[in-house]
C-alpha cells in the first residue's frame, strides 16, 4: 500500500535558495512544454506524447538555458508529466485547457522519484535527506517502515515548507464489525447517522471571521510590495492556514470514529458544484466541507475492508418515511424539520429519517 507522511522542513539560506530555483524552473519547464504542445498542434494538426516532451526539454530547453542542469531533473519530468495529465484531462473528461502556471502563484511544488538512495529519512536526527539539497532539519512527527517511492516538496502561502514522503508500506487493518450506517450531510449539524447522532458543525470559519476582516481591511491599507504590506499578507495567510488546519483535524477525527465503528457506511452524492451557485448557502456549504469528509470517509474505508457507499444524487431521502416509504412532499420546503407520516403515524426528525432512508438504499444497492 502507498501512504504519504506529510513532514515540515526547515531549510537554510542556500536550501531555500535553491529551492527557489527548483520551484521557478519547474513552472518554467511545465509552461514552455505545454507551449510546445499547443504549437505543434496548431501547426502540424498532431499530438504529441509526453516523451517527446520531455525529449523537447532535455534537446533543447537545457541547451538555451543552461540554469536548468542546476536542478533536480526529476523534479523537471515529473512537471512535464503533470502537464500531460492536465493535458488529457482535458480530452477524456472535458475539463479546461491546462492554464499557463504563473510565477505569482503561492503555492509552490515540486515531485522528485527515488533513486539509489537519493531521499532518505533519519528519524534519530530528525534530518531528510532531498536531491540537490543534502540534508534538511526536519519535524518527524510520525516514524514509517517501507520502501520510499517519491517526495513533493512544497511551500505555502504562509512561507512554511513541507515535505510529504511517498512510502510503500503495510497497513494493520483495523478490527471487522458488524454495524452498518447511513449518513446524512447537513449545515446546521455537519453529519447525521441513522442511529440519531449529530456530529456538531464547528463552523470554522464564522469562528475566524472577525480577526480576517480586520486583518483584509488593514492590508488594504498598505503600500502594494511594501514590508508591511508582505507582513500582513503573511498573517492574513496564517489565519487561513489556521481555518484550513482546524477544519482537517476535526473531518478527521470524524472519519476515523465513523470508520471504525462501522463495516457499512452509505452517504449521499452531493453535487455541491451546484448547491454552491446559490449565494445565500454558498459560504456555509464551502465552510462544512462535506466534499473533504467524503473523501477521508472513502480512503479510509479501502484501508480498512469497509465497504463505502454512495447514493443516487436525486434520491429522496427527505420525503420519504423510514418505516412504510410514504413519500410526503411537503417536506421539500426546508424549514420543515419535523413532521409526522399520515399513513403510520410515525412522527420523524428530518435529518435522522433521512439518514435511515440512505443506509436502507446503500444496503439495497449492495444486495
Amino acid at each position: 500500500m502507498l501512504k504519504a507522511y506529510k513532514y515540515r522542513i526547515y531549510p537554510d539560506k542556500e536550501q531555500k535558495t535553491q529551492l527557489a530555483k527548483t520551484f521557478g524552473c519547474c513552472r518554467f519547464v511545465y509552461n514552455q512544454t505545454l507551449a510546445y504542445r499547443k504549437e505543434v498542434y496548431d501547426q502540424a494538426k498532431k499530438s504529441i506524447s509526453k516523451t517527446d516532451c520531455n525529449n523537447y526539454c532535455n534537446r533543447e530547453l537545457k541547451n538555451t538555458y543552461k540554469w536548468l542542469k542546476e536542478v533536480d531533473k526529476f523534479a523537471l519530468t515529473n512537471a512535464i508529466y503533470n502537464m500531460d495529465s492536465a493535458y488529457q484531462k482535458f480530452f477524456r473528461e472535458h475539463a479546461g485547457y491546462p492554464k499557463f502556471k504563473s510565477k505569482h502563484d503561492n503555492h509552490k511544488s515540486y515531485t522528485t522519484n527515488f533513486t539509489n538512495g537519493n531521499i532518505t529519512v533519519d528519524f534519530e536526527n530528525g534530518k531528510i535527506k532531498l536531491p540537490k539539497l543534502k540534508k534538511i532539519k526536519a519535524k518527524l512527527h510520525r516514524e514509517f517502515c517501507g520502501h520510499i517511492k517519491s517526495a513533493t516538496i512544497s511551500q505555502i502561502p504562509s512561507g512554511k515548507y513541507y515535505v510529504s514522503v511517498l512510502v510503500e508500506t503495510e497497513h494493520e487493518e483495523l478490527a471487522q464489525t458488524n454495524q452498518t450506517i447511513g449518513l446524512d450531510l447537513g449545515i446546521k449539524d455537519l453529519c447525521i447517522t441513522s442511529d440519531g447522532k449529530k456530529y456538531e458543525n464547528p463552523k470554522t470559519i464564522k469562528k475566524y471571521e472577525r480577526k480576517l476582516s480586520r486583518l483584509q481591511r488593514q492590508l488594504a491599507y498598505k503600500e502594494k510590495g511594501s514590508s508591511n504590506y508582505k507582513k500582513k499578507k503573511k498573517e492574513i495567510a496564517l489565519c487561513h492556514e489556521k481555518i484550513g488546519n482546524t477544519r482537517k483535524d476535526y473531518l478527521h477525527k470524524i472519519s476515523h470514529e465513523i470508520v471504525s465503528e462501522n463495516q457499512v457506511i452509505v452517504s449521499e452524492n452531493l453535487q455541491i458544484k451546484n448547491m454552491i451557485k446559490k449565494h445565500y448557502l454558498a459560504k456555509s456549504i464551502s465552510d462544512v466541507s462535506w466534499y473533504e469528509l467524503t473523501r477521508q470517509l472513502e480512503y479510509k474505508s479501502k484501508w480498512n475492508g469497509r465497504e463505502y457507499v454512495k447514493i443516487d444524487t436525486f434520491y429522496a431521502s427527505s420525503q420519504l418515511c423510514s418505516d412504510c416509504s410514504y413519500q410526503n412532499t411537503d417536506t421539500k420546503d426546508l424549514s420543515v424539520r419535523e413532521w409526522e407520516c399520515p399513513v403510520c403515524g410515525a412522527k420523524h426528525d428530518r435529518d435522522i429519517n433521512a439518514a435511515k432512508n440512505i443506509l436502507a438504499e446503500g444496503l439495497r444497492q449492495i444486495a
